[in-house]
């Protein structure tokens, strides 16, 4: 049984820039981001002062997790397209993906192919913004990051725990910490002053019934999550895959055939997509 305080742990995860393991541009980027009235146009300079998150965000805009026809080839020329609030998202991705695979071998890619999914699912149910659950699909499992990075010994044993116990990480991390990453990813997301949608389907991509504002986008995503995992792209942290939600399941109402386009589109684009680190 856990003897972590959950507020103690919010505070620190809401704390992030003082977390020894945070690398300096997650922290210049999250005093950046945190602003509640901050603009594109400061998100840009921001970006163009670095060429290497240039380079990353260029990659990442022109890989088939957004899946754009044509080549966008100025930072410029990507905020305006995808707006603040992806933007944002895609800039806290493509952050902390040097962090997911030092924290756990296989969540990038895990990552990556849960937002390619959650695109093409979304695209598949007609959604007018199918890049805005890229992003959540992409940043889903970010608490995960904090854990497995501040805590490494609690979250072995977490793990420890589901495989030996065959539950899920999700359950055994409410064991270890008396919350979860889906917990520690919505604080990040509400700290930094993200859509309530986004915060929801972070804080319910494995409660997809407690989504109130985006049920749609949190189904997609819970869907996006556990094909992924079922196929086997990358290590989300255990190898148990539980069924689908039956409310989301029935939500979504894809036929065999869409689930097998959607991996098939999946592994298609994986190897390019992998290229953006």
């Amino acid at each position: 049984m856990s003897n972590i305080d959950p507020k103690v742990l919010r505070h620190k995860v809401e704390n992030i820039n003082t977390l020894p393991t945070v690398p300096g541009v997650l922290k210049r980027l999250s005093v950046v981001i945190e602003k509640p009235r901050i603009t594109l146009v400061e998100i840009s300079a921001f970006i163009s002062k670095d060429a290497a998150l240039t380079t990353k965000v260029l990659k990442m805009v022109n890989s088939a997790i957004y899946g754009f026809p044509g080549r966008i080839a100025s930072v410029s020329h990507a905020t305006m397209l995808l707006g603040l609030n992806i933007i944002k998202g895609l800039l806290l991705g493509v952050s902390v993906f040097e962090l997911m695979q030092k924290a756990m071998n296989g969540l990038y890619e895990h990552s990556l192919a849960c937002a390619i999914a959650s695109r093409i699912i979304a695209q598949k149910k007609g959604l007018k913004e199918p890049e805005e659950v890229s992003v959540a699909g992409l940043l889903h499992d970010i608490g995960k990051v904090i854990l497995t990075l501040e805590f490494p010994t609690e979250y072995q044993a977490a793990m420890n725990e589901a495989q030996g116990k065959g539950i899920s990480i999700f359950d055994a991390e409410k064991n270890q910490f008396n919350a979860t990453h889906a917990n520690v990813g919505s604080w990040l997301a509400e700290k930094w002053h993200f859509p309530r949608n986004l915060i929801e389907v972070i804080e319910c991509h494995h409660r997809p019934a407690l989504a109130k504002n985006a049920p749609l986008e949190t189904a997609i995503v819970h869907m996006a999550d556990l094909l992924v995992r079922a196929r086997g792209f990358g290590f989300a942290g255990e190898i148990f895959v539980p069924e689908v939600n039956a409310i989301a399941y029935e939500l979504l109402n894809l036929s065999e055939s869409d689930i097998k386009d959607v991996l098939r589109e999946v592994e298609d684009n994986m190897e390019s997509a992998e290229d953006i680190s």
